[in-house]
């Protein structure tokens, strides 16, 4: 029979957010941030073109998301088109979703990328513990809080969710029938590799004595008051780890992206935070976005390639997929060479008009 550990040492190696099964916590959460600090904390330079505003807002649960608005600063008197940007997983507004909304704002569009409840400088509590639903309806709030701003028009909303909060986008999107469009970049369905593992290969077996353990676990957090977090994120590599392994510390874990309020970056996800993805399929009602146009993009090197292709072919007309050739996953989060800004520019131009 297979030794227990070695199951989940093998689920943890399977699926990269499954739980610490070893035992007890070895890193643990940070705590909220205040907004207040004036200082330029993002891992991308400070555009000329654009001005930027912290805010808040709250989403239906009355959890406080905290945000970066981004404007063009020559935006006129008249509404302009929005996007929501959310994004990777494990990731702060401050790396990634920061870089696509600042960038979209140079191009002519408002944007605002928010920080998932739970993490980085929102609320909610405990820290870093993420759910299909709440991170969905952020989502949602998101486009509530854009949409009432006077330099947007409300009817011209758009979404991009990246990596894990791609899966989480087009859900949303789904639901959501406010949002016009929607792109999902290097993309992750967060519910199928936490339930499946990569490429589908965990076991009945091996999921059965995760999801023992994790239940098990709860116990164990209720008696002490406080959830047990999975060892940190990122914070080594070997010459052996896979690939995608190094290509993550290389951005989370050095200077290129690392920052201090990432799950990713040397932090950690509590161990029961698989729970609620493991019998949650998000993308069940992905057709459902149609007749409004979703656009894939993804790397031809990345090994997250093929929940693109699933969510493509499960989508309805409109829809497209672009694979950017050589690209690796982590390529699309910061690569603004590797990015393909200029399609994303005309893919929101041409269904976000006027």
């Amino acid at each position: 029979m297979t030794d227990h550990n070695e199951a989940r040492r093998t689920f943890l190696k399977l699926t990269g957010v499954g739980v610490a099964a070893l035992g007890v916590a070895s890193a643990a959460a940070a705590p909220a941030f205040a907004q207040g600090s004036a200082d330029w904390d993002k891992t991308f330079p400070r555009s000329e073109v654009v001005d930027h505003e912290k805010i808040t807002f709250k989403n239906r649960y009355g959890i406080t998301l905290s945000g970066d608005l981004y404007l063009p600063k020559n935006r006129g008197g008249r509404g302009l088109p929005a996007i929501v940007i959310g994004g990777p997983f494990g990731a702060v507004k401050e790396q990634s979703s920061g870089l696509y909304a600042q960038t979209m704002a140079e191009r002519g569009f408002i944007t605002l990328a928010f920080d998932a409840s739970f993490t980085g400088e929102s609320g909610g509590e405990p820290r870093n513990v993420a759910s299909p639903d709440i991170n969905t309806e952020d989502f949602s709030a998101a486009v509530d809080y854009i949409g009432l701003r006077p330099e947007v028009d409300r009817e011209r909303i758009g979404v991009i969710g990246i990596c894990g909060w791609g899966g989480m986008a087009l859900n949303a999107v789904a639901v959501d029938k406010r949002v016009k469009a929607v792109v999902a970049s290097t993309m992750y369905d967060m519910t199928r590799v936490m339930s499946k593992g990569y490429n589908d290969s965990v076991t009945l077996e091996q999921r059965t004595q995760a999801l023992e353990q994790m239940s098990r676990q709860r116990w164990i957090d209720a008696e002490k008051g406080s959830p047990a977090y999975q060892p940190a994120y990122n914070a080594t590599v070997s010459a052996d780890s896979p690939q995608f392994m190094i290509d993550y510390h290389d951005y989370y874990s050095t200077p290129r992206g690392y920052h201090k309020r990432a799950v990713n970056s040397r932090n950690a996800w509590t161990q029961t935070t698989p729970l609620s993805f493991m019998n949650m399929p998000i993308l069940s009602y992905i057709a459902e976005i149609s007749p409004r146009p979703v656009l894939f993009v993804h790397g031809e090197k990345a090994h997250s390639l093929y929940f693109a292709k699933t969510a493509f072919e499960a989508a309805a007309e409109p829809k497209e997929l672009i694979v950017i050739p050589g690209a690796s996953h982590v390529d699309l989060y910061d690569r603004t060479d590797v990015i393909p800004f200029d399609k994303l520019t005309q893919f929101f131009n041409q269904h976000l008009a006027v």
